[in-house]
């Protein structure tokens, strides 16, 4: 399994994309430096972060990586590097959408027969595989909103392909 992260406030949107690589990716807005610090020595996580200083705190030698750019697709492919390097892993079409892009929770099959009464009558008739997230309880089909997806993460350089 890679490693598990810990993104600052400054990378939401790279969270919710680690996330959809299926990366333990936590994420709070509203946590300050030194808790952050905290929470990654604790649970053990890397740190993900644009901020110079934070990155120059003794506590996280070796358990940060300083994401350089703004753009999100970029921040993606730098973290995917690093794994690659760090722990030899790649992401691929079936290690997708397996987390919650809300709360970071792994996510379960659910029978289509019971995603049927929380879905709408055209999901239910068109699709057959379901995941619910257990905390938050959010129903995950594959879409054209997925669809897009993938192919964004293609662009990234992962092989995201149709599962």
């Amino acid at each position: 399994m890679p490693a598990k992260f810990l993104a600052d406030a400054m990378l939401g949107a790279l969270a919710r994309w680690l996330r959809v690589l299926s990366l333990d990716t936590a994420y709070d807005p509203s946590i300050d430096d030194p808790e952050l610090v905290a929470i990654a020595l604790e649970e053990q996580r890397i740190l993900l972060t644009r901020d110079r200083k934070l990155v120059e705190r003794k506590a996280l030698r070796g358990r940060h990586l300083l994401i350089a750019s703004e753009v999100v697709d970029e921040q993606v492919v730098q973290v995917l590097e690093h794994l690659s390097e760090t722990v030899g892993w790649k992401p691929g079409p079936s290690s997708l959408f397996r987390r919650c892009l809300r709360c970071n929770v792994a996510l379960e099959e659910m029978a289509p027969a019971e995603a049927r009464r929380f879905v709408a009558p055209f999901v239910a008739r068109t699709q057959k595989r379901f995941r619910r997230c257990p905390s938050c309880e959010r129903i995950f089909w594959t879409s054209s909103h997925t669809r897009r997806m993938r192919k964004r993460l293609e662009r990234m350089g992962v092989a995201a392909g149709q599962v």
